[in-house]
């Protein structure tokens, strides 16, 4: 293990993921802003935060809630101004913390500058920014797009532009085409524009979105056919992680990143050998800092099509946790620890327990849990309090989410609304969803949830509880609560780094589908953490650490349950998590 002075800084941080729409609206337009972020800047400080990462706030004509940048250089006007963002860097700054950016160059809005003049003529100058094809014809002369690659927002990933009679790649919405980095002026001009602007205002780093879809090579294949219903198919196997990745990512340190020692956590979709993870994250290689591997949160996620979802066992996802501990003992990479962000479920619905009586035994074991992995930790807005997914009566037209709406209208024309296939696919949406992240943070049990006083309420629907999930109340209940407990361990967790942030994993009982054991070590310290997965008593046996003693538990009386124990065997109660060090 690094001495703590050689550590990179970012190693043993806690990340707060905010998502700009939904945290704080200052205003009263009903939306959030970087204003209304300032207005928490005290509330992170106090959470135990070390940085802040804000959600795409370029402007944008918000086709994908703002991974559609029209200009990289601006912010979206309801969000605020480019002086708010310099004055949120430096509150984070003067409070200690660090500020990063979501870093989104994959493509841009079809709105950006740089677009319009590629699609106003095939000899325009920056024709070659973006990636154009001539179609295809069928036997019969029907016009095809390029290749058969299904979008990841359901239809093709091909766009006929009519004007110029070609067609432009978009992985995403159509109105989000890709940028070609095979041109070298379009790489500088994006590490100038959405860059070093922003590194120059003091920006700390970025989470860099799709970082592994760069480089799709020159062939553009037809996917291979696994669901005959569609034309499209899957084909992330030929535009992630292509041949000239690497190549891409060593020239953005070397020309940009290095220059302001910035950090960058990468979204590493589609890769899920840790060997290939390793070639990303080697500090010796300087490509990133640590990136999102994404088995966590692909649980439950169908295999053809991401929301059909499918039941999963317990030591499916202790395995998960496994691999992604273990992979770096012995290298010089790095790892992340999050289950929840801006494109998933939340948490608690997903892996514990939303019922009433169980929610908040529930997000407290999740949250002993991670802060108990090794890496740099993840917290997604809402996370601390214990957010749920949507109520399950929620009918489509609640979802604002252009994945989810599109799937769902997908599905529909392809079964001729079948009642049973939308059924399958509301409940799959219902788990799985964007939109399960993305309504308004709960403030408090005021109207809205104290996230607006807009009189027409905020941009998207408020969960039905907000009344008893809030941060005010849950402040009045002190330690006791969700956000209480979450204070709690990040304090723990960072008094106890070296085996909790930096320590060696080590499973046991992998197999019980009812419980999860795990150890940590470093040098002649010891961590046993013990968790109940169920909600019933279940028992569980300590590993073989000499001294352990509980630290923490996830129940307030945790203490007084091991008074007497004998041996390593423990009763655990429903959703109870409990944490023990030897060594100390």
């Amino acid at each position: 293990m690094a001495a703590l002075s050689s550590r990179p800084w970012w190693k043993d941080a806690v990340c707060y993921q905010i998502y700009p729409a939904s945290f704080k609206d200052s205003n009263g337009d009903g939306l959030g802003d970087i204003p209304g972020i300032l207005s928490k800047i005290d509330y992170l400080k106090d959470l135990g935060i070390d940085v802040v990462w804000v959600s795409p706030m370029f402007d944008s004509p918000q086709v994908d809630m703002g991974y559609d940048i029209s200009n990289y250089e601006k912010v979206y006007p309801p969000y605020g101004s480019v002086k708010d963002m310099e004055a949120l860097i430096e509150a984070c700054h003067k409070g200690g913390m660090k500020l990063i950016l979501d870093l989104v160059i994959n493509h841009t809005s079809d709105q950006h500058a740089w677009f319009k003049e590629s699609r106003s003529s095939k000899d325009n100058p920056k024709r070659s920014w973006y990636i154009w094809k001539p179609p295809r014809y069928a036997e019969d002369g029907t016009r095809l797009p390029p290749t058969n690659w299904r979008s990841y927002f359901s239809g093709p990933t091909w766009e006929y532009d009519e004007h110029t009679g070609e067609y432009y790649l978009h992985l995403f919405a159509k109105e989000q085409p890709d940028l070609n980095w095979e041109n070298e002026e379009t790489r500088k001009a994006i590490y100038d524009s959405a860059m070093c602007f922003w590194l120059d205002k003091g920006v700390d780093g970025f989470r860099v979105d799709t970082v592994n879809m760069y480089s799709k090579g020159v062939e553009f294949k037809d996917a291979p056919i696994v669901d005959g219903r569609f034309y499209e198919q899957p084909a992330w196997l030929y535009y992630a992680n292509g041949p000239r990745m690497h190549e891409f990512l060593r020239e953005m340190n070397q020309n940009v990143l290095n220059n302001y020692d910035a950090v960058t956590v990468g979204e590493l979709p589609h890769t899920s050998d840790p060997k290939k993870v390793l070639e990303y994250v080697g500090a010796g290689d300087k490509q990133l800092s640590m990136v999102f591997q994404f088995d966590i949160v692909d649980l439950g996620q169908g295999r053809e099509h991401k929301y059909h979802f499918e039941e999963w066992k317990l030591p499916q996802l202790k395995d998960i946790v496994a691999k992604w501990q273990q992979f770096i003992e012995g290298t010089d990479g790095w790892t992340t620890v999050f289950c929840e962000n801006h494109d998933q479920g939340r948490s608690v619905s997903r892996y514990a327990s939303d019922a009433a009586h169980e929610r908040a035994p529930s997000a407290k074991l999740l949250a002993l849990m991670l802060c108990a992995l090794t890496g740099t930790l993840f917290v997604y807005q809402g996370q601390e309090i214990g957010m749920t997914n949507v109520p399950a009566g929620w009918p489509i037209e609640s979802y604002r989410d252009i994945e989810s709406v599109n799937f769902y209208r997908a599905m529909a024309a392809r079964t001729h609304n079948d009642p049973a296939e939308l059924a399958y696919v509301m409940r799959s949406l219902q788990v799985l969803g964007r939109d399960n992240a993305r309504l308004p943070m709960q403030w408090s049990a005021e109207p809205h949830a104290g996230f607006t006083d807009c009189e027409r309420g905020p941009w998207m629907r408020v969960h039905d509880l907000y009344g008893d999930v809030n941060v005010e109340r849950q402040v009045r209940e002190g330690e006791g609560s969700v956000l209480g407990f979450w204070k709690r361990m990040i304090r723990f967790r960072k008094e106890h780094a070296d085996v909790l942030v930096h320590g060696a994993f080590e499973g046991f009982g992998m197999e019980d589908e009812r419980t999860f054991v795990f150890g940590k070590r470093v040098g002649e310290k010891r961590a046993a953490v013990v968790l109940n997965f169920t909600g019933e008593e279940q028992t569980v046996e300590l590993p073989e650490y000499e001294g352990l003693v509980l630290k923490v538990g996830s129940y307030e009386d945790a203490e007084n349950q091991e008074l007497g124990a004998e041996g390593r065997i423990r009763k655990l109660r429903p959703w109870e998590g409990r944490l023990y060090l030897a060594g100390c």
